[in-house]
């Protein structure tokens, strides 16, 4: 079963082991073990002693749940999955159970099949069910009958932090401005609403302020991606592009394949004048979604200042037929019109370009930095 002295176990569980040393054929004194174990947070040993149970017998339906519980908390999702579905099949109305196959599900991205589980009992049997159901609805693309569920949750459950935080991460994603914004306000006590409405100062040009809501959601959760991102970018907002840069690559690496981010991670580089690195950041977008427009936008901008002047008019095409409304590609054809791709005119431009309004709104490129970064699926 491992070395018990190194996971520092409690006396209790210590009694227990000792116990079950003496008669390693006790069925309910193995039960118990890693019942403990697992409260203990000693997952591996809770796992170990369910396998020294199975060896003697199949698992009565109370291990097997548990069985799935520690294979969720080793993030052995499709385990736990496999068994939360044998279980469903005998107890089909158990909304627990169904709450914790849907959690499965949602962490192996199979988000129909986390969807299908989350009928109104499931969702009131975890406190982390209302705000999966939106997630989940939120990664399917359902932005409209998410946020309409997520009015009608919002009503059931008005002091769920969580869930606010992630209605308001729907919001900015389906263009709500002001609805962001009312949800960020009411969740901001969760890293997801700290982080929403961290956005949300970024929009109102209050970048210290952005600051202490991502620094607020790091210490509480310091894998949160979005808000590395986000930081990173209240950082160039202060001028300090090379904490900035840092903190948005560190957010981009903890994403892996959300565009957004390696897009600002790009322009991150771009701003501190280090333009090999932001070809690499504009490079690495470009291979997950070859049709995104700011990845040609940002690279033309590179090839401009690399004197690539004929790529570089390739580029601007390409990223404002994808988008007209690109800002790269806008910037791109502003040097252009300029013949602005020598390097002192264009250290004038990084200058200026995260200060100027650029765009359709008076937002500035950092402003509009922020919109598509924030966005997971862009």
């Amino acid at each position: 079963m491992g070395s018990v002295t190194e996971q520092h176990p409690s006396q209790r569980l210590k009694r227990l082991l000792g116990f079950l040393n003496g008669d390693p054929s006790n069925r309910a004194l193995i039960g118990d073990a890693a019942e403990a174990a697992f409260d203990e947070q000693l997952f591996d040993l809770a796992a170990q002693l369910l396998e020294q149970y199975r060896a003697l017998e199949p698992l009565p339906p109370t291990l097997a749940n548990l069985s799935g519980l520690v294979a969720l908390a080793r993030q052995d999702y499709a385990a736990a999955a496999e068994v939360f579905e044998r279980l469903r099949m005998q107890s089909p109305a158990d909304a627990a159970l169904k709450f914790n196959l849907a959690w499965s599900y949602a962490m192996m991205q199979e988000w129909q099949k986390a969807l299908d589980q989350l009928d109104d009992d499931a969702v009131a049997a975890s406190k982390r069910a209302p705000s999966l159901k939106v997630h989940v609805m939120h990664h399917l693309g359902q932005y409209d009958e998410a946020l309409a569920a997520g009015a009608q949750l919002a009503e059931r459950f008005p002091e769920d932090g969580a869930l606010m935080g992630s209605l308001a991460t729907l919001a900015m994603d389906a263009d709500r401005a002001d609805l962001a914004r009312q949800y960020a306000q009411r969740g901001a006590s969760s890293p997801e609403g700290a982080t929403a409405l961290g956005y949300v100062s970024l929009g109102d040009h209050d970048a210290p302020r952005s600051l202490e809501l991502f620094d607020r959601a790091i210490a509480e959760q310091p894998d949160n991606a979005r808000a590395w991102v986000g930081k990173g970018l209240g950082l160039l907002a202060e001028g300090k592009a090379e904490a900035g840069s840092q903190a948005i690559d560190h957010g981009a690496e903890l994403f892996k394949d959300h565009l957004g981010s390696w897009i600002a991670s790009g322009w991150a580089h771009f701003a501190r004048g280090d333009y090999a690195q932001a070809r690499r950041s504009f490079e690495r977008a470009e291979a997950l979604d070859a049709n995104f427009s700011e990845c040609h936008g940002g690279l033309a901008v590179i090839d401009l200042i690399d004197g690539r002047k004929a790529e570089a008019q390739r580029r601007c095409e390409i990223a404002l037929r994808l988008d007209r409304k690109s800002f790269g590609g806008a910037l791109a054809k502003v040097l252009l019109l300029s013949d602005a791709g020598r390097p002192e005119l264009a250290r004038k431009v990084r200058d200026m370009a995260f200060s100027t309004p650029v765009g359709q709104h008076g937002e500035t490129l950092g402003q509009l930095l922020a919109m598509v970064s924030s966005k997971p699926g862009r």
